[in-house]
Parts: C-alpha cells; sequence; structure tokens
C-alpha cells in the first residue's frame, strides 16, 4: 500500500498540470464524444493504455450524459485525471468512526435483498478541465465514485493494483439511498451533518451502462 500511495503522489506531481488532451490524442470532435438517436444510453469509451500485476492505465471518454454508476476500488489507490470537459462527481468512504456499539449496516426487510452499509459523502461537485487531478486511496478520498458527464468530457485513469476477481478486487456497483429514508436505532449523527452521509447498496446487475473497450493508439508514450 506505502508503494502504491507513493506512486500515486509522484504520478499526481507530473500530471497535475504536465498531460493535455493532445499528449495522449483524444479530442471532443472524436467519435467517442458523441451519442446517437438509435442508443439506449450513452455508450462509454475506454481505450486501454497499459496492464500489468501492479497498475493499469486506460482512458474513459464520455459523451455528454454518460454515466459511469457508482462503484469500488477495494484494496487500491486511484489516480484520475480530467484531460477535457466539465464532469460531476460524488464520491464516499466507508464510515468506521462510529462510537462503539453503533451499527453501519442495515437489513432492509426483504429477506433476499443486499444489506445496506453507512457510507460518507466526500465531494459531490463538478469539476471542468483544467483542474487537479484527484487520488483515492483504499480507506480515504473517496474510494467509491459516481461520475456523470455534464459535457463530453476524457479521463485518464490508473488504477494500482488492477481490479482482480482472483485476489478479492471484484467491481462492485451500488445504488445509494439518503440517510434519513430509514430509521436505524443507535446510530446518532447531528441533525445539520444527515446530508452528508447515505446508505449504499450492493446491486445486482448494471443495465444503464454500456463500456466498449479498444487499444489505445494515440501518441505513443515512452520514459523520458
Amino acid at each position: 500500500m506505502c508503494h502504491a500511495k507513493h506512486a500515486m503522489q509522484l504520478l499526481y506531481s507530473i500530471c497535475a498540470d504536465g498531460i493535455k488532451p493532445e499528449d495522449v490524442g483524444v479530442r471532443p470532435d472524436m467519435p467517442y464524444f458523441r451519442t446517437s438517436a438509435t442508443q439506449r444510453l450513452p455508450r462509454i469509451q475506454y481505450l486501454h493504455i497499459y496492464e500489468c500485476e501492479k497498475f493499469s492505465m486506460g482512458i474513459f471518454c464520455l459523451p455528454p450524459s454518460g454515466v459511469i454508476p457508482l462503484h469500488n476500488h477495494p484494496g487500491m489507490t486511484v489516480f484520475s485525471k480530467l484531460l477535457f470537459g466539465t464532469m460531476h462527481i460524488k464520491s464516499y468512504d466507508w464510515v468506521v468512526d462510529l462510537r462503539p456499539q453503533s451499527p453501519n449496516t442495515i437489513k432492509p426487510s426483504e429477506s433476499q435483498a443486499p444489506e445496506m452499509k453507512l457510507a460518507k459523502v466526500k465531494v459531490d461537485a463538478d469539476f471542468t478541465a483544467p483542474c487537479n487531478p484527484s487520488i483515492l486511496y483504499p480507506e480515504d478520498g473517496g474510494n467509491l465514485h459516481c461520475f456523470t458527464a455534464v459535457t463530453a468530457c476524457a479521463v485518464l485513469d490508473v488504477l494500482g493494483p488492477p481490479y482482480s476477481d482472483a485476489e478479492g478486487r471484484h467491481c462492485t456497483y451500488y445504488h445509494n439511498y439518503p440517510f434519513s429514508n430509514f430509521s436505524v436505532d443507535g446510530i446518532s449523527i447531528p441533525e445539520e451533518e444527515k446530508n452528508a452521509y447515505e446508505w449504499l447498496q450492493e446491486r445486482e446487475g448494471i443495465e444503464d451502462l454500456e463500456v466498449n473497450g479498444k487499444m489505445y493508439n494515440g501518441p505513443k508514450i515512452v520514459e523520458s
């Protein structure tokens, strides 16, 4: 974890101002960023740059109104750099600092439904490029997030280590519900702070996401 954190901080310092859309060959007028009347959902394109056991790197290309639903990054550090466009980002961290004996999960009345777990909103705002990159750590920084494209936008995405079902790093998607939707005995949160907390529940399936993968074929990336 410490090595991944150091590597991401180094990447942050390199990319904070130094990487631009033209460096990786993406432009708002490319077909990836258009929508069609025949599409049920805005189609998202992922340009795969590189992957090894330590990290993966790629670019998400989102047309206007494209959404990457709320999902997690278990045991992973995530670097994201908005290359162009405006994107709404909402991110959360799991709540782990309640007073002893306070519940942070609830079981819905439907016996087969997944339990809900309490999370705190870390970020809920629009971002317009150029802006600072973000780094999400396994336990902090908004490890669960949702991207919504306000305009066409491109995001450089680096995961360290990458998702791996075999190693327990499975991508899980979630529904989110306002804290006030459910009454739970034993949880004491000041009234003025309740909007900063939400209940997250694992989703059974993802019908509102269409991602096409393609190998990156932009400018060659070389060590300097």
